[in-house]
């Protein structure tokens, strides 16, 4: 009878006092603009923005009109390609109203990446920024769609060859949001000034018919991420799914309208647009965007200067705030709590972010965009060594479980097994792809993690290792084979594997051994700026070795981990057994 109460503890379920959230996400904002019409809702710092939750609600209308007068309606799939700023929540939130899926797309692509979202998302609407840096994207979209050269494709659908479903294409500049002038040299693009002038005649009635037909289970988000083959998947998202996780970690943070969020994470993934951007809406708290891209001065800065009392982040952001050399200048008292995530985070880095940075109440996250992502928090009184050895306990209404991975049989607590998580978090599924949602979630609702881990009898959860060969570099999920693909596409090369290896500031750096065909010579530069002209920065490795044989199995399999362990030793790093 012990033996099978301790089996039976090995999954847990929090049900929570308070049920959950039944409504659409327009119906949930429209309610928290209700209460809290002039408080602040957002500060874009970079913009110098400032709009109050009655402000940002009349931005999502007029966008929500001009999408619909342009034909945009539920279901259909519109793309946003751009850093952090005020037009990409307000294109959240009225992709929302309408019913449209949005496409989160990461600004890092390039134009093959770009390509293959376009295709595989069947995106119907693409908004995009002019350029970022390094990244031109008017030029990128132009190389995937030619036709964006021509005058014509403005009166209708682009009518493009390669992406049929493709029918508008939208740019709008954070930097100048009022400007009315298309770029000549692509007289295809619409301007998002000519998106709103075109929902003037659209009656507000419209819009409110068009939200009241939702329901809370449509699709309502489009976020990519990829499987063990490594491959992009389009993980689908609803309103259900998303707007409870949000909730419920705004709740878990203690978080009212009381609380400033400083956001320095990406939209374009969970993180930033649940995590950061639903969250604070979901309970009328404010956002605090410091910079378009990461800056970790800009963070600090935005802390002191906004009076923020939570700031998010992966660890490597976190280092390196706090070793900006002017950090003791900047004021943080008033910071309080936040999230962080995407890494595991060292004894020693969560003192000093509750001490150094004033954030006593910081808490570990840990998930998966295909749970919307959200599966697990500490708590706020949790110990340190609990918010450092472990990633805390699921959150309310979810379910988890530890299985053994061959007969997927649960596991009692303290044993080492994939750890699968079950619940109204769980995604609808692939976008198209019924085969890969098949052999994620199994035939009882259960999502498969591909993470190793055990649980304990109070539901705390430790992560032990991953099945997947997934680097997570600065919180970043980067998966080999979409690397090894490219390096596969270069004429020289015979075979490369690529893995990943620790890193004391992001956490795992990538490293790529590559094997060329006889008698081709290379250099580490050259590959290095192959790499760079197809693959976003992130994913170019590292560290190059080039070898003449790779360690394999007796039926010819690649060994990674023998790999792995060699590259360690070259490089002067302990194993994980030193």
């Amino acid at each position: 009878m012990k033996g099978n109460a301790k089996l039976r503890m090995s999954y847990c379920h929090r049900g929570g006092k308070e049920a959950l959230l039944g409504a659409t996400i327009p119906d949930h904002f429209a309610d928290v603009v209700a209460r809290f019409r002039d408080q602040e809702a957002v500060v874009c710092l970079p913009q110098k923005r400032r709009l109050t939750y009655g402000g940002l609600a009349a931005e999502v209308d007029r966008l929500s009109r001009g999408l619909l007068a342009l034909g945009f309606a539920a279901g259909d799939r519109i793309g946003v390609w751009s850093t952090n700023n005020i037009e990409w929540l307000v294109l959240q939130m009225a992709t929302a109203r309408i019913g449209a899926v949005l496409v989160n797309i990461n600004p890092a692509y390039r134009p093959r990446e770009l390509a293959y979202v376009l295709e595989r998302a069947e995106i119907n609407g693409l908004f995009l920024i002019p350029a970022f840096r390094t990244s031109d994207y008017l030029a990128m979209i132009t190389e995937c769609v030619a036709e964006l050269a021509d005058a014509v494709a403005r009166e209708g659908a682009i009518g493009s060859r390669d992406y049929p479903h493709l029918r508008r294409v939208v740019l709008f500049d954070p930097t100048a949001p009022e400007a009315t002038e298309r770029p000549a040299a692509w007289p295809g693009l619409m301007i998002w000034q000519e998106v709103l002038a075109a929902g003037e005649d659209v009656p507000m009635a419209e819009l409110d018919a068009a939200t009241a037909l939702l329901d809370r289970d449509d699709p309502i988000n489009i976020q990519f991420t990829s499987g063990t083959t490594g491959f992009p998947k389009a993980v689908v998202l609803t309103h259900h799914n998303i707007l409870n996780n949000a909730y419920f970690s705004a709740k878990a943070l203690g978080f009212t309208e009381a609380d400033r969020l400083c956001v320095p994470v990406p939209f374009y993934h969970c993180f930033g647009m649940v995590l950061a951007n639903l969250l604070c809406l979901a309970v009328g708290a404010a956002l605090v965007l410091p910079s378009e891209h990461f800056d970790a001065a800009a963070v600090l800065g935005a802390i002191a200067s906004e009076r923020c009392t939570a700031v998010h982040g992966v660890p490597t952001m976190f280092i390196a705030e706090l070793e900006q050399p002017d950090f003791s200048k900047f004021d943080l008292s008033s910071l309080r709590t936040g999230i962080m995530a995407g890494a595991p985070c060292p004894e020693p880095l969560m003192r000093r972010v509750m001490e150094d940075m004033h954030c006593p109440e910081v808490l570990i996250g840990y998930g998966e965009t295909e749970a919307s992502p959200l599966t697990h928090l500490t708590a706020r009184d949790d110990s340190i060594e609990c918010r450092t050895q472990t990633v805390g306990r699921n959150l309310p209404h979810q379910e988890v479980k530890v299985v053994e991975v061959a007969s997927r049989r649960t596991l009692p607590c303290g044993e080492i097994g994939e750890i699968c998580f079950r619940g109204h978090h769980i995604m609808r599924g692939y976008y198209n792809d019924p085969d890969a949602t098949a052999k994620a979630i199994d035939d009882a609702h259960w999502l498969a993690s591909g993470d190793l881990g055990t649980m304990d009898e109070d539901g705390y959860v430790r992560i032990t290792g991953r099945l997947k060969e997934m680097i997570i570099r600065g919180g970043e999920n980067i998966y080999p084979r979409e690397i090894e693909d490219w390096l596969f596409a270069h004429p020289k090369i015979s075979q490369a594997a690529v893995f990943g290896v620790p890193d004391e500031f992001y956490g795992e750096e990538i490293a790529a051994w590559v094997e060329l065909h006889p008698g081709e010579t290379m250099n580490e530069a050259e590959l290095r700026d192959y790499c760079v002209e197809g693959l976003a920065h992130f994913m170019v490795p590292k560290y190059i070795r080039f070898v003449t044989e790779f360690p394999m199995t007796v039926t010819g399999k690649l060994q990674k981990f023998r790999m792995r362990a060699t590259e360690m030793e070259n490089l002067g790093i302990a194993t994980e057994t030193d």
